[in-house]
């Protein structure tokens, strides 16, 4: 297990930092997208057997054309702008060739490329590319489960029936894609899953499963299990980071669910059960004196939904607690995680992909890159969500975050 000091965090979070590594890895990559995970901590170009170096394919390229994008917001650098558009043209062609999209992840690849395209730049295509993609994930809804089916073609039968907690992420595809469409089936899709996911994916005590399986037929659900976790019974940290930001995601479209309540609940579980240094264990139910590797990753997703889930909540001592928390995670991740040239090319150490397959383990992933990036934005300029600033914020909410930037170019 990677150990680190207890230290008391320097609130001097820096975005130059991250943006600095972003753009040294970027100039290395030129046009390739990077693999999931880095290698001895540096990004090297995607390799996938049948598809060309670099090429977009897997469910994580759109969080490197979302770090374009964001960094471009951030910044204002010409770099991330053009890399952006030159991914999220990629997206479009991927789609068009229907090529490895038979999962649930077209949330994270077309939100972060095609729904950012369309609210940053209004590039052409942009939305309606978004929304063929939207169509694509409700065609996995299966009504009689009434749940979206996280991997495989629809009659593979090793995967049918199966949803896993990670596709609340997801959802916010569906509910960008009825606000600019004004077709209640992509909200509707949304709310029948969510509601699924908070009734059997999460237990009474907080803690999430990975995934479950569902008979497709008559509904009934039938047994949790998991992919990445230490157990079918434990708890997979990032699995409740996803759960923790996928429900304070989702609460701004379904407000009439109480999915605040649900989250915090999932965040007093995630927060109960971390070291003193605030870097998680790759799985919660693991003792925290074990021999085991950490997952950075893990804490920025849920630094992200720990700052959402207090952006929503009514001013007062519960939103303080929330969001000191996500301070708390951004500090340790700052303090400790945080890459640095040349040692490293990733934004954040430690990251853990799949640890019972040895894969990316002690590692840089994109999608901890991305969210510790989306953190530093959120605590600094107070970003928000791409689907959620079609929404009214808070008063509460606009009171307590700082005014976001955007690059003149892209000002409408």
């Amino acid at each position: 297990m990677v150990t680190f000091p207890y230290c008391s965090y320097k609130m001097s979070f820096s975005l130059d930092l991250a943006l600095q590594q972003l753009a040294a890895t970027l100039r290395r990559l030129g046009h390739h997208f990077p693999a999931d995970t880095s290698e001895q901590q540096h990004y090297l170009p995607r390799q996938v057997q049948g598809a060309a170096l670099g090429a977009n394919v897997g469910w994580t390229t759109g969080f490197w054309t979302g770090m374009m994008w964001l960094a471009y917001e951030l910044s204002g650098q010409p770099q991330f702008e053009q890399a952006a558009r030159t991914q999220t043209a990629s997206f479009a062609q991927r789609l068009q060739a229907e090529r490895d999209l038979d999962h649930h992840d077209l949330g994270f690849l077309y939100l972060l490329s095609h729904v950012a395209a369309d609210q940053l730049c209004a590039l052409p295509a942009a939305r309606s590319t978004a929304l063929a993609a939207a169509d694509r994930l409700l065609a996995r809804f299966l009504p009689g489960a009434g749940v979206i089916q996280a991997w495989g073609k629809l009659d593979d039968p090793q995967e049918h029936g199966r949803t896993i907690i990670d596709c609340l992420m997801n959802l916010p595809l569906l509910h960008w894609a009825a606000r600019v469409s004004g077709e209640h089936r992509y909200t509707d899709v949304a709310r029948i899953h969510t509601l699924r996911t908070r009734e059997h994916l999460v237990r009474a005590n907080g803690a999430s499963y990975h995934t479950y399986f569902f008979d497709t037929v008559r509904g009934t659900p039938l047994r949790p299990s998991t992919h990445q976790g230490w157990s079918d019974q434990s708890c997979w940290a990032r699995g409740q980071a996803w759960a923790l930001y996928g429900f304070a995601l989702n609460h701004r479209h379904l407000p009439d669910l109480g999915l605040l309540d649900t989250a915090c609940l999932i965040a007093d579980y995630f927060l109960a059960r971390l070291p003193p240094d605030r870097i998680a264990l790759w799985d919660l139910s693991l003792p925290l004196d074990s021999n085991e590797p950490r997952d950075s990753s893990a804490c920025a997703i849920a630094a992200c939904g720990l700052f959402d889930l207090a952006a929503q909540l009514p001013a007062g001592p519960r939103q303080q607690h929330y969001r000191q928390a996500a301070i708390d995670l951004l500090g340790a991740l700052q303090n400790l995680c945080a890459a640095r040239l040349p040692q490293a090319g990733g934004l954040l150490l430690h990251g853990t992909y799949h640890r019972q397959i040895g894969l990316g383990v002690d590692e840089c992933t994109l999608w901890g890159d991305y969210y510790y990036l989306e953190a530093l934005a959120r605590w600094q300029r107070g970003w928000r969500s791409y689907d959620s600033r079609l929404l009214r914020e808070p008063a509460s909410a606009q009171a307590e975050s700082p005014q976001q930037t955007v690059p003149a170019a892209c000002a409408s």
